[in-house]
């Protein structure tokens, strides 16, 4: 597999790998997301588990949910978010992978100006709900 760039996590994974509910304490995903992101094929690997069948997360499976977190407060879907996936599963994928995240980072880009456009309209009401509550008069509000 080509190598991956993902998220540090700062935590000690003992090498029997860490339970679901230390990887949902470490990545702060809930348990209920973990065996969702299972489900539908979000993780990168098959979680390994124990021989009492319960589920022991690696590092690399809690770095690539880091990066998923981070897509995900980005504003990317569980969809493209599977589409990643898919791709990073796959060796020869990194053009349509730079391709893909290129296209995302352009949505990005334009949610943090609608934000930046939306951050100044409450700093003007901030500015005039400031000069009633002190008496001054502005037609602006």
């Amino acid at each position: 597999m080509t190598y991956l760039l993902l998220p540090e996590i700062p935590v000690e994974v003992p090498p029997e790998g860490l339970s679901i509910g230390q990887a949902s304490a470490a990545t702060g995903v809930s348990i209920e997301a973990l065996r969702y992101y299972e489900r539908v094929g979000l993780l990168l690997d098959a979680t390994p588990r124990d021989p009492g069948g319960r589920r022991r997360y690696r590092m690399a499976d809690l770095a690539w949910i880091a990066g998923l977190v981070m897509l995900r407060e980005t504003g990317m879907s569980i969809a493209d978010m599977t589409v990643i996936a898919d791709l990073s599963r796959r060796e020869g994928t990194e053009a349509e992978r730079l391709e893909f995240f290129e296209r995302h980072r352009q949505r990005v880009l334009q949610q943090m100006e609608r934000t930046r456009h939306h951050l100044l309209a409450i700093d003007k009401k901030i500015a005039s709900y400031r000069a009633a509550a002190d008496g001054e008069t502005n037609e602006d509000d």
